[in-house]
């Protein structure tokens, strides 16, 4: 008998475990708002499915596609950003963080072995490891703008955030100062196409990063 693929069993073990929340996976009970460092450097990530929430808690990895993935991925945490699909008790907030361990370039094939004909099994992807999903005292709701994208914020500004508008870097100065950090980090870590990233914050593609370019960039 033909021996079961990984991908299989694991998926088994997600609908296993749907309702069960592992301590080993979670942490619960910490105001990780305030034990962030400060310099900390996090991207808010998206969560579109209750299965790569899943994912992330026990099997500890998340997945990005290389052609939309965020210009730096060498960060120190994840935020989760969960999506309408988390239901009306859940959705449109940031509940979890997780600390980066590593990542690598791989194909969705290899993520998800049990779709090999899906239309972008040959398609390259961010796998990053991740430690612990970490749960915040208090979840950050989204407020006004629903429709929030990858951008990278600070440890710094989670210690006071009310609202994901709040983990956005507004000062051109600071964003300077963030865009820099982001570099130097990617530069040290060889990422991918590494070299290739702009130097300047005020290049467009970097201002969209820090949220200059959505309805988050808008004071109340």
């Amino acid at each position: 008998m033909a021996a079961q693929r990984p991908y299989i069993a694991e998926a088994r073990n997600v609908i296993k475990f749907h309702d069960r929340i592992s301590n080993d996976h979670i942490n619960k009970g910490e105001n990780m708002s305030s034990i962030l460092p400060e310099t900390a450097l996090i991207l808010v990530a998206i969560l579109p499915s209750q299965r790569d929430f899943d994912i992330a808690r026990l099997f500890g990895w998340y997945r990005i596609p290389l052609k939309s993935a965020p210009k730096v991925i060498s960060v120190d945490y994840l935020a989760f950003y969960q999506t309408k699909a988390f239901g009306e008790a859940e959705r449109w907030q940031i509940a979890y963080v997780a600390k980066i361990l590593g990542h690598e370039l791989t194909c969705r094939r290899d993520l998800i072995r049990d779709e090999p004909n899906h239309p972008r099994a040959h398609e390259e992807y961010f796998k990053l490891q991740i430690g612990p999903l970490q749960a915040l005292e208090r979840p950050i709701p989204a407020g006004d703008w629903k429709r929030i994208t990858f951008f990278y914020t600070t440890g710094e500004q989670f210690q006071t955030a009310r609202t994901v508008n709040d983990l956005v870097i507004k000062a051109q100065e600071e964003r300077d100062v963030l865009w820099h950090s982001l570099r130097e980090r990617a530069l040290q870590a060889n990422e991918y196409r590494a070299d290739a990233l702009p130097e300047s914050a005020i290049d467009p593609a970097v201002l969209a990063l820090l949220g200059a370019f959505t309805g988050l960039n808008n004071n109340p």
